[in-house]
C-alpha cells in the first residue's frame, strides 16, 4: 500500500517523521509537499492529497498542518475524501473502523512525534468495520455529500 502524504509549512518536519515511520512499517508514501518551512497554503496540499485518495490512486492519505483543522476542513470538501482529525489513537481507530475515514489529519503543534507515529500505526492498521450499524451510518454520510451537489 502506498499512502499519499502532505503537509503545509507547519507540518513539514512531522511529515518527514511520518514518512520514515511508514517506511519502517514496510509502507511506501508519495509526498505531495510542501518540502520546506516557507509559508504555503494548506488548502492546496489538502486538495491534492484528497483528490488522489478520492480518485482511487491511493487507499489512504495523511495530512499535517499546525492544528490539523485546516487540512481536515479542506480535504472534506472533496467528494469521496473522508478526512478525520485525530489527536489520539482511539480517534484514529474509530475514524477508520466506524466512519471509514480514508485520510488522517494531525496537528504538528498538537501531537508529538511518538504520539503521531502511534496514531498513524493505528489508522493504517485498523480495518473498516462491516457491522451493519457502521455501514448504515457511512451510507448516510455519503448521502449528505451527494445532497450538497458536490
Amino acid at each position: 500500500m502506498t499512502i499519499a502524504i502532505g503537509a503545509d509549512h507547519a507540518g513539514v518536519q512531522l511529515k518527514q517523521v511520518v514518512i520514515g515511520h511508514l517506511a519502517e512499517m514496510g509502507l511506501e508514501s508519495e509526498d505531495f509537499g510542501t518540502h520546506d518551512e516557507e509559508a504555503c497554503d494548506y488548502p492546496d496540499i489538502a486538495e491534492a492529497v484528497a483528490r488522489a485518495v478520492a480518485g482511487g490512486e491511493y487507499e489512504l492519505g495523511v495530512l499535517i498542518c499546525g492544528s490539523g483543522v485546516g487540512m481536515s476542513m479542506s480535504a472534506n470538501k472533496v467528494r469521496g475524501a473522508y478526512a478525520a482529525l485525530c489527536c489520539h489513537q482511539y480517534a484514529a481507530e474509530t475514524a477508520r473502523a466506524h466512519t471509514g475515514a480514508n485520510i488522517l489529519c494531525m496537528g504538528a503543534r498538537v501531537v508529538g512525534t511518538e504520539l503521531a507515529k502511534a496514531i498513524v500505526t493505528t489508522f493504517v492498521r485498523t480495518p473498516v468495520s462491516g457491522e451493519e450499524r457502521h455501514v448504515r451510518r457511512r451510507t448516510k454520510v455519503e448521502r449528505l455529500t451527494a445532497g450538497n451537489g458536490q
